[in-house]
């Protein structure tokens, strides 16, 4: 019998990890969940702790300390600097991949590396490790092109050059600028891809793995896909209808070769692997993969679960995942992404927010806190870029596009601003508006 009142650590502070505290609070099996270091959004489901991500002494700590049945580690930074690791290596159960595996996400170059390997489609690519060699390409390359910051940047350190200016101009801000830190050290310039963007989401235990519904992220800042890349401002599902033959060939060629590929280099993948794909002319195209669920299409996809997120979790751990048959509501949901005015730039903190218990009362709406705080009055203000998760769940995805806006019209906070068009040509708002 499967152990019940389990104690179980969701790493993150932010929506996704709400997410994925409030579906592992409705596991029967589960006593309590506590989220490192949380936020005010949390408290109605589970515990915080003032625990930073990256503090991984402490996150351990503190899981020892909690005699955790398990620890969820979500968020790329405390990945990528070998949370699972310390953890494995105390005896703590972890979910999420070791260091050297997440290096699909933290390394663009060794991810490219990977896709070369493997025979993975993907976009042409240049890496240059120095300024000058950067610069001398950009001059040089076909147009458009895109630059990219090898390491961790927030979602935010690519940029899709029209111009030699534009290519300049972001070689000089990663690279010599340091706008992400040591991120710039190294960048890929790719050739521009055209096609529909969509996000392939799978658990996986290194061998075995399960689909999730098929999603698609808006990441650009403002309507009509324009402006700087964010974390996300939108994500539907599902992001398209696939016949089962595109199926098959994106797990054939895809996400069957990575998995093998990163077991025959004795760093096997187990966690959620998040493959971004191009649909091109030419056949589905690898754009990155992520070591983690992405955020905010974790928020988006965890409402139409049904079955029990801990036993799956479990299941990737122990490599077992083929012996659980995940099941999904036949639905459809949408997100849209409140965000500080001025964000992905500058933006102002301590904004009172208003408006949330009435949003959640509408049918199928789930409005998750991404960046909030309590002030010293117990009022619930901004306290970051990205501040809420409106999410709601429908029959069909022009319903949920519907509802989730009805629910971001009733919420308020000084210079909130959010995207308009998220679904695009799917978006019913946007036809009845012209």
């Amino acid at each position: 019998m499967k152990a019940l009142n389990n104690t179980v650590i969701v790493v993150g502070g932010g929506g996704r990890e709400a997410a994925l505290a409030r579906q592992l609070a409705q596991s029967p099996r589960v006593g309590q969940v506590i989220v490192a270091p949380g936020n005010a959004g949390v408290l109605g489901f589970a515990k915080t702790a003032p625990v930073a991500v990256t503090d991984l002494a402490g996150q351990v700590r503190l899981a020892r300390d909690l005699q955790a049945d398990l620890v969820v580690v979500a968020p790329d930074d405390p990945l990528a600097l070998g949370l699972t690791d310390r953890l494995l290596e105390a005896g703590i159960m972890a979910f999420g991949p070791r260091q050297a595996a997440a290096r699909l996400e933290s390394s663009k170059s060794f991810a490219k590396t990977v896709m070369r390997e493997a025979g993975i489609p993907t976009a042409r690519s240049v890496i240059c490790d120095n300024l000058a060699a950067a610069r001398d390409y950009a001059q040089t390359c076909d147009l458009p092109v895109v630059v990219k910051a090898d390491g961790l940047a927030l979602g935010k350190g690519v940029f899709i050059c029209q111009t030699r200016a534009e290519a300049l101009e972001a070689v000089t801000s990663l690279m010599d600028l340091h706008a992400f830190g040591q991120a710039g050290n190294t960048l890929l310039f790719e050739e521009c891809l055209n096609g529909p963007e969509l996000t392939v989401l799978l658990f996986t235990d290194g061998v075995h793995y399960a689909l999730m519904p098929p999603s698609r992220d808006h990441k650009r800042a403002q309507d009509g896909d324009r402006g700087p890349n964010t974390g996300g401002m939108g994500v539907v599902v599902p992001g398209a209808r696939l016949s089962e033959p595109e199926w098959q060939l994106i797990r054939q060629q895809i996400i069957e070769p990575t998995l093998k590929l990163m077991q025959d280099r004795r760093t096997p993948f187990c966690g959620v692997l998040y493959v971004g794909l191009m649909l091109t002319q030419q056949g589905p195209k690898v754009i990155e993969y992520n070591a983690r669920f992405g955020d905010p299409e974790c928020q988006t996809v965890l409402p139409l679960l049904q079955t029990d997120l801990l036993d799956i979790l479990e299941a990737c751990t122990a490599g077992t995942l083929d012996e659980i048959e995940l099941s999904w509501k036949a639905a459809a949901s949408c997100c849209v992404v409140m965000a500080s005015g001025g964000y992905p730039g500058s933006y102002q903190k301590g904004r009172e927010i208003s408006g949330l218990e009435a949003a959640e009362r509408l049918s199928g709406v789930t409005v998750y806190q991404a960046g909030t705080a309590l002030d010293y009055q117990g009022r619930l203000i901004t306290a970051g870029g990205r501040v809420l998760d409106v999410v709601a769940t429908a029959p069909d995805l022009a319903d949920a596009i519907r509802q989730a806006y009805k629910a971001v019209d009733a919420i308020h906070f000084d210079q909130a601003y959010y995207r308009r068009d998220i679904g695009g040509s799917d978006n019913p708002l946007l036809k009845e508006a012209r």
